[in-house]
């Protein structure tokens, strides 16, 4: 309850301390740092690096230490023993170090237990010849969470974008949700003024009573078109709030008098040739780092089918008195050979990490192909867009001269109620397709800024 009340607090400071016109910019600014979205996001790349933490601990070295005691029986002995072991990172194979020392009486069969009074020392290393030479399970698993950190880094880059077109869009539809509230408003209050007006011409018998009870009939239409758009524009309100925020993260709620007087510029895309912007596509990349994972467990499958054959080589050196056949130094060489005979799940593997290759490159083709067909509609887009909404400019313009024009020649007596309110409806309508085209305008610059990947123009510089 206190945190609930701590919140609900922060939220009315942060919106008393919030005055003037409300930007993009600053609807940009705060998605990019407090959207849930783009946090999670965040999140997911921070589990991704730590699991490419997790992979490189494989070949962390490992420490073993051994102590037995054999108190009763006809062999008194204890034998104390000690190891350090790191895999290679080139190689399967590993090397390692030692110490033990023992005591007592041992059995011949565990002779190699015994050692000189100071102890003996070890040194060795094994290397895979054949299977595990060029991959294993270890660095497979590595370059796998290498790939999968770089592809939640991809993945965090493309939510971000996503989030601040939608962010971008919530922006320009409350914008022009408020501008189609202030035409409106703007429409009801001519229709009170002109009231007032006709209701003194009826007084002074210049009109006929019925055009008061016309123009009521009209204000009570626009009353109701009004409070439409007021709706409208609540509800565009609370879906921006979903992105500006405050610095605790908290939703603010836009009001009425934080619209700006005329609809913004928005999103500025920049020029990017097709070639460039697939390059820096991040879905792009994503498949790609798939393909290259495909190809990773291809490669350890293929591995899989190689005999194993590791070379050892081993040297020991015991210190103090005792039997003089263990005061040299030795030196051992081995070699291990194990050849898998059935190798379906080999087989099976490769199989598989071949068909997701080839899946992976035919989606790639297509993404790519996709990608270059969206960029040119858009361009289209924003290009006919622009033109329609400069016409819708100066159809606006020239209603709005129409309807003044119509209003004088009314307030002269020259015209009449129907012809001065079908030119200030046509002048409304105008208006709202002039709202409607710079939106459209606006969202496609958006979109078109989204699909180029430009994190600059999208407040992620």
């Amino acid at each position: 309850m206190i945190r609930t009340l701590l919140a609900v607090a922060a939220l009315l400071c942060s919106q008393a301390a919030w005055a003037g016109e409300l930007t993009l910019d600053t609807v940009l600014r705060a998605s990019a740092r407090h959207q849930p979205l783009v946090l999670e996001a965040m999140a997911r790349q921070r589990a991704a690096d730590a699991r490419t933490l997790a992979a490189q601990g494989l070949f962390d070295m490992v420490f073993d230490a051994e102590v037995q005691a054999r108190p009763l029986g006809y062999y008194d002995n204890a034998l104390a023993e000690a190891k350090l072991t790191r895999p290679f990172a080139t190689n399967g194979g590993q090397v390692y170090g030692g110490y033990r020392v023992s005591s007592g009486r041992f059995a011949v069969y565990d002779g190699k237990n015994v050692t000189n009074a100071l102890g003996e020392v070890r040194a060795g290393a094994v290397f895979s010849l054949l299977r595990d030479r060029l991959v294993d399970e270890r660095r497979t698993k590595l370059a796998q969470a290498q790939a999968d950190a770089e592809i939640a880094g991809l993945d965090q880059a493309m939510v971000m974008i996503g989030v601040q077109r939608r962010a971008a869009d919530a922006y320009q539809q409350w914008v022009a949700s408020g501008l189609r509230m202030r035409t409106y408003r703007d429409l009801l209050a001519l229709a009170r003024e002109r009231q007032a007006s006709i209701e003194w011409q009826v007084t002074l018998g210049a009109r006929p009573a019925v055009l008061a009870v016309e123009n009521r009939q009209n204000i009570v239409r626009r009353e109701a078109l009004l409070v439409r758009a007021e709706q409208d524009l609540a509800v565009a309100a609370q879906a921006l709030s979903l992105f500006w925020r405050d610095d605790l993260g908290q939703p603010m709620v836009a009001q009425p008098e934080d619209l700006p007087a005329a609809f913004p510029e928005g999103v500025a895309p920049r020029l990017a040739d097709t070639a460039t912007v697939l390059a820096g596509r991040p879905d792009l990349q994503i498949l790609l780092n798939r393909a290259e994972q495909a190809r990773l467990r291809g490669d350890l499958a293929g591995n899989d089918l190689l005999p194993r054959l590791d070379l050892r080589v081993e040297a020991a050196k015991d210190f103090g008195s005792g039997s003089p056949t263990r005061v040299p130094g030795e030196v051992m060489f081995g070699v291990r050979l194990s050849m898998p005979l059935e190798q379906r799940a080999a087989r099976g593997r490769l199989a598989e990490a071949e068909a997701d290759a080839d899946a992976l490159t035919h989606r790639l083709r297509l993404a790519e192909q996709q990608i270059t067909a969206d960029l040119t509609s858009l361009r289209v887009q924003v290009s006919g867009a622009e033109r329609l909404a400069t016409l819708a400019g100066d159809e606006a313009g020239l209603a709005r001269r129409m309807a003044e024009a119509e209003r004088r020649r009314f307030a002269l007596g020259a015209s009449d109620f129907l012809p001065v309110n079908l030119r200030e409806e046509a002048a409304a309508d105008a208006q709202l397709r002039q709202i409607d085209a710079q939106y459209r305008h606006a969202a496609a610059r958006a979109e078109l800024a989204a699909s180029l990947m430009d994190s600059a123009s999208l407040g992620l510089d």
